[in-house]
């Protein structure tokens, strides 16, 4: 493992890798970086710049925040196409890397506030590309954790323990 991150999280769209990570990072006493909430404040709501720049230009944006992410010691959490391009999967893999799930039926109500421009279509559209990216998720992943039914502070503190463990 090199220097840099505790953990990075991955997973699909509204798994709680965010939830998870702000929560581990308080855990193990470090900050906290999601690499959507980077964009965000540098370049303008998500929706809005697939809408007028297109996912190309926001994949490169992506690239980019999540290049500078792992360059610090936060724990981090990525959007969930991030782990697409291959730049960042073989960023990744010097990282301790956790994959943050959740079942169809939980993650239905996190999804339908319409915000997140590849899940317009709703749940459908959600499992399809899951299913599409798990196999990526799969490879890249050392630790699993589920976040359906279990609370918050319980994943978190699995995630927290696991990663002084492989430090």
């Amino acid at each position: 493992m090199t220097v840099g991150p505790p953990v990075v999280l991955i997973g699909p769209m509204a798994a709680g890798k965010t939830r998870v990570g702000k929560r581990v990072a308080r855990i193990l006493g470090t900050g906290f970086q999601d690499t959507d909430k980077l964009i965000v404040a540098e370049h303008g709501p998500i929706p809005a710049l697939f809408d007028e720049f297109g996912e190309p230009h926001f994949r490169a944006l992506e690239r980019d925040a999540v290049a500078r992410a792992l360059a610090s010691d936060d724990v981090v959490a990525l959007g969930g196409g991030a782990v697409l391009a291959p730049e960042t999967q073989e960023l990744l893999a010097s990282h301790r890397v956790v994959l943050v799930t959740v079942t169809p039926e939980a993650v239905a109500a996190r999804i339908g506030d319409g915000r997140r421009p590849l899940v317009r279509g709703g749940l459908r559209d959600w499992e399809r590309i899951y299913a599409e990216r798990l196999p990526i998720y799969q490879k890249l992943a050392l630790l699993t954790v589920d976040t359906s039914h279990r609370p918050i502070d319980a994943v978190a503190q699995e995630v927290a323990a696991w990663s002084t463990q492989t430090a």
